[in-house]
């Protein structure tokens, strides 16, 4: 009896000390063929799949093929996903988060950058450990602008009654009921049909996101407001990520950080590139008073200052270091 119970023992142990299999590493996302979600995740994998050691590899999986991004959430914590890039759904995830929902914050990616280091890391970052998820690095959505079917944005005034699908995060739904709108979350592979159907009126995204999607096809008007800047987060599971080999994960996390300027290139030029797409498309563009929109924003940062622990220290933080961009 004794001898089964060492036996036993044995067997436990040397299953806990027995390695991760190799395999293959799904990453998920919402974005489109061409899209910059694409560009960046692909460049990603290709970068990863050369630094990962034999019989690892990193596959792509675009247009919510794996899902919505609230369901890749939930499935990188049960291991079906090992990576997802969510953007304003983080705000959802965790309230400090909403930083990234205050309008006009970000001025430009050199911002973002000083923004990453000095209040990403140290005050986000945590607060998504806390629920159980790790950022890898961060990439970019985008700035993001409005397109509708009524008439061009131009001030806030003008976007009364205006049925606005909106990602699924607390403090664009009230930043866009505050400028007048009937803002609408709805999941992003949802909304061509919605605008075809005219279910919403409008949308807003960075140009990357309205090209890839096509959602000129269903627009008309394209007004630049560039009201907020969304970065892109390379999420995993804290727990599963943690149980890779030891080398896995540094090549992965290499490969991640070393994207960020790839990425940061490529929305770059996208931002002139598709804009021209666009216009040539036939959308009417329109370039918005951003200072009218700054000034009917007070109120939002406020809300968000009084509402979330350490809102105030890290908006004030991020405004100081926007200066000079």
């Amino acid at each position: 009896m004794k001898m089964l119970k060492i036996a036993g023992a044995v067997l436990v142990s040397a299953s806990l000390a027995a390695p991760v299999a190799a395999k293959e590493l799904k990453f998920g996302h919402v974005g489109a063929p061409g899209s910059l979600f694409a560009a960046s995740a692909e460049h990603f994998a290709e970068v990863a799949n050369g630094k990962l050691p034999e019989g690892w590899s990193v596959a792509v999986f675009g247009s919510s093929q794996l899902g919505k991004d609230q369901e890749l959430l939930q499935k990188l914590k049960l291991g079906t996903v090992d990576f997802a890039l969510p953007s304003s759904v983080m705000s959802s995830v965790s309230p400090e988060f909403g930083l990234f929902e205050m309008p006009y914050l970000v001025k430009d990616r050199e911002h973002m950058r000083r923004i990453e280091e000095q209040i990403f890391w140290p005050k986000l970052h945590p607060a998504a450990e806390a629920k159980g998820y790790q950022v890898l690095a961060l990439w970019e959505n985008g700035f993001r602008n409005i397109t509708n079917n009524l008439r061009p944005i131009n001030t806030p005034a003008d976007l009364e009654g205006i049925k606005l699908r909106t990602p699924n995060g607390a403090w664009r739904v009230k930043m866009f009921q505050s400028y007048g709108a009937n803002p609408t979350p709805m999941a992003f592979s949802e909304v061509f049909v919605a605008l075809q159907t005219g279910v919403i009126d409008g949308q807003e995204n960075p140009l990357a996101q309205i090209a890839s999607a096509k959602f000129q096809e269903v627009q008309e008007y394209l007004s630049m407001t560039g009201h907020v800047y969304t970065p892109a987060y390379v999420t995993v599971s804290k727990t599963h990520f943690a149980k890779l080999p030891e080398d896995v994960q540094a090549a992965l996390k290499e490969a991640a950080t070393e994207t960020q300027d790839f990425v940061y290139e490529t929305a770059a030029q996208l931002d002139i590139d598709l804009l021209e797409e666009l216009k040539a498309g036939g959308m009417q563009v329109n370039e918005a008073d951003k200072q009218a929109f700054i000034d009917a924003s007070t109120g939002i940062y406020e809300a968000f200052a009084e509402e979330v622990d350490g809102a105030k220290e890290m908006i004030d933080t991020a405004i100081s270091l926007g200066a000079g961009s």
